[in-house]
């Protein structure tokens, strides 16, 4: 028998990839990111689309028991009327919106299940997602600091050109442009990580009946930190800030950023239960 598990955390991952890749997209016009972002998802309807004929056929079930299991069929809607769209109207940024409920619509459905079932493999699930969890907060850390230290060699250039002095370092830290365009490229996929991290860490705490606050202070800190870099990215991209004063404000992000993580994180009970 298919190990259904396995399939639908792929499902899920490639999903997730694909709405990222319309993400960046979405932020950035990168038609390149646009086009993975569409064949991922075109790789997402052919499993849904294997696991739903799959479910039908050998086990004569058409996923309407529960309202959970209604999602996914949900889901696969969605997907399928978003390549459709994509293929014949060109709306991208419709795309992007439906697909980010869509994804979140296909989480809910993978957690509701091993929440219900209350076996091995939905322990094992449960597990799996705060693994994640933490993994994909500390892999938006690691772009956040990859944005800052652009963000830091651009205000270090901008110095040296005003003051007319340090002219053997200007070509070794790169062009302005470039480092301005390097800090918003980083933030653009840390964003949406960190995003994902908090779903599946609020996820994590239902299905695992851990103790959770949304009171709690490494709460409010990661809440604030995901709106501190979205004011980053709506004054980068909406009002169109650009140079030194984005800059400073990716450096004092990334301050608190340090505080959430070192600080708030030995004031909260959070993942210790």
């Amino acid at each position: 028998m298919l190990d259904v598990k396995w399939l639908n955390e792929l499902i899920l991952l490639i999903y997730g990839a694909s709405v990222m890749g319309y993400f960046i997209d979405f932020v950035q016009h990168n038609r390149k990111a646009n086009k993975i972002a569409f064949w991922l998802l075109m790789l997402v309807w052919v499993l849904q689309t294997f696991f739903l004929f799959y479910q039908i056929i050998s086990e004569r079930d058409l996923l309407m028991i529960t309202i959970y299991d209604g999602f996914y069929l949900y889901t696969w809607i969605i997907v399928s009327f978003s390549l459709l769209v994509n293929r014949f109207l060109k709306v991208d940024f419709l795309v992007f919106f439906i697909n980010l409920l869509g994804f979140f619509m296909m989480l809910l459905h993978i957690t509701a299940k091993a929440q219900e079932s209350g076996s091995d493999q939905g322990v094992q699930l449960v597990s799996e997602i705060l693994v994640s969890h933490i993994t994909l907060a500390l892999v938006s850390y690691g772009f956040f600091t990859l944005s800052v230290v652009f963000s830091l060699m651009y205000l270090m250039q901008y110095y040296l050109l005003k003051e007319k002095r340090g002219y053997k370092w200007l070509r070794r830290l790169g062009d302005l442009t470039r480092l301005d365009f390097m800090s918003l490229s980083t933030v653009t996929i840390g964003f949406p990580l960190l995003l994902l991290s908090i779903t599946l860490g609020i996820v994590w705490a239902y299905t695992s009946n851990a103790e959770f606050y949304w009171y709690d202070v490494k709460t409010i800190g990661s809440f604030v930190v995901l709106i501190v870099y979205f004011i980053y990215l709506f004054l980068r991209v909406a009002k169109g800030y650009q140079g030194r004063s984005i800059a400073l404000f990716n450096a004092g992000a990334f301050l608190f950023l340090l505080i959430n993580f070192f600080l708030f994180s030995t004031m909260s009970n959070f993942h210790l239960n």
